[in-house]
């Protein structure tokens, strides 16, 4: 059984039949059904926006959706932030949410998953889906 930290990519892409990764975040985290999941808060955030644009009812969708997988949040710790903070430094271009999802796997060992091919130049434990 592996840790898995998703991106929030992978999120969107599973939950949102009509994103463009649906099809491949779906299977990634049907091959995932026996590993654990993590999604850090600052991913978190960002898979509920557009619920929360939609409404109530999507907003408690994607939070069920979650608790099914199962997904554990984990919290952005001093020590996730310092390591963000690092790759940040080391990778101008990388957003600080990026940043901060990177981080969390870098912090826990985990294979971090993720649709976003750039990626792979900034983590060795990356895995596209």
């Amino acid at each position: 059984m592996a840790l898995l930290v998703l991106d929030t990519s992978v999120v969107v892409g599973w939950f949102d039949r009509n994103d463009a990764l649906y099809d491949r975040a779906t299977e990634a985290l049907r091959r995932a059904r026996m590993d654990e999941k993590v999604l850090p808060a600052s991913a978190y955030a960002e898979s509920m926006v557009l619920p929360n644009r939609l409404g109530p009812k999507a907003v408690a969708a994607l939070d069920e959706a979650l608790i099914t997988l199962p997904v554990r949040i984990e919290p952005i710790t001093a020590d996730i932030a310092r390591r963000a903070a690092v790759l940040r430094a080391r990778h101008a271009s990388l957003p600080l949410g990026d940043a901060l999802v990177l981080a969390c796997g870098e912090a826990l060992g985990a294979i971090v998953l993720t649709g976003d091919r750039a990626w792979a130049k900034v983590g060795a434990r990356v895995r596209l889906i």
